[in-house]
């Protein structure tokens, strides 16, 4: 393996590891690693670290990976930097099926608590299919400025639905905004059981894309000359990124730009090769996403802020400097 890869690879882990570890440590309460372990030392502190810090880390790392290996696989599929699944309206479209699910009290005896994901993750799904499909009859060349546009007026159109919802509704008021707001505050154990699943499906439907992504990079043309079945992997890439992005968006409400800044990093650091690209974005993505918690919950302790808050407050910047390159490329 190429000494670059292994590097990043390094990198990511030891970056994942100390956000981890930071990440149970500080808080209200200082907590040593050794507590991991050592339940003697401090019971009180232990039981802090396994039922409130523990899954909240690994349910803000499962998150932000989830995010950061759709991220990836839109921008492969559709060669463009700004692609993610807040940019595009996913995650509004997995929004709408959640909150509408909350809204309407659904509860499908067969799936129990997984109905809140599944509904998300076919709002997400059906989203993505409606910006692609108005972006191509706008546009059959779908440049870059037709999707950021279509994903606009999507998430815009999709915002109204949620903010009729909520005008609507009565008890269910606080668990709708305090969902809308993005968090992983107080999830428990159950929320990582109940996206674990979902996340492990959906990484194992893009990974096993990853020779396609490579080859669609030169075009669909090209890619069918080399024995690619473009319309079933497209496919396959969208579900895939729906199951991932339907899942979070279920457990944690809408998180932005996750998706955009990490595969863009990567991508700029090691190049665009998939099977590369996709497992070093899902180890920096968990940490982004693990540090960003750590952030919301300590900047003006005991004051809590919004997840979403401190990701857009790192992602947007960013968009606006991609899409300014982006530009000055175009013009040029």
């Amino acid at each position: 393996m190429n000494k670059k890869y292994v590097f990043a690879y390094v990198v990511s882990i030891v970056l994942l590891l100390l956000s981890v570890w930071f990440g149970v440590s500080i808080g209200s309460v200082s907590i040593p690693v050794s507590t991991l372990w050592d339940s003697t030392t401090d019971p009180v502190a232990h039981s802090i670290l396994w039922k409130i810090r523990m899954p909240r880390v690994i349910l803000a790392a499962i998150i932000g990976a989830s995010l950061a290996i759709a991220g990836a696989a839109f921008q492969g599929l559709l060669k463009n930097p700004l692609a993610d699944p807040y940019t595009l309206g996913i995650s509004s479209g997995a929004s709408v099926g959640a909150v509408m699910t909350i809204f309407l009290g659904i509860s499908i005896p067969f799936l129990g608590s997984f109905t809140l994901p599944v509904f998300s993750m076919i709002g997400a799904l059906l989203t993505m299919i409606a910006v692609l499909s108005f972006a191509r009859i706008v546009d059959r060349t779908m440049k870059m400025e037709t999707l950021i546009l279509t994903g606009v007026i999507f998430s815009s159109f999709l915002g109204s639905c949620i903010s009729l919802m909520v005008a609507l509704t009565g008890e269910e008021l606080r668990e709708i905004i305090g969902w809308l707001l993005g968090s992983v505050s107080m999830r428990g154990w159950p929320y990582v059981k109940m996206i674990l699943p979902f996340a492990i499906i959906g990484t194992v439907i893009i990974w096993l894309q990853r020779r396609e992504l490579n080859a669609m990079i030169y075009g669909e043309e090209r890619a069918q000359y080399l024995g690619v079945n473009v319309k079933r992997s497209k496919f396959m890439i969208l579900a895939g990124g729906s199951i991932l992005t339907g899942a979070s968006v279920a457990v944690s409400g809408t998180i932005g730009f996750v998706g955009l800044v990490i595969p863009h990093m990567v991508r700029i650091i090691i190049g665009a090769d998939h099977r590369h690209l996709l497992p070093i974005s899902l180890l920096n993505g968990a940490s982004l996403l693990v540090i960003c918690d750590l952030v919301s919950r300590t900047i003006i302790a005991p004051v809590e802020l919004p997840i979403g808050v401190i990701t857009a407050f790192i992602g947007a910047p960013v968009f606006a400097y991609i899409f300014f390159k982006q530009r000055r490329k175009g013009g040029a």
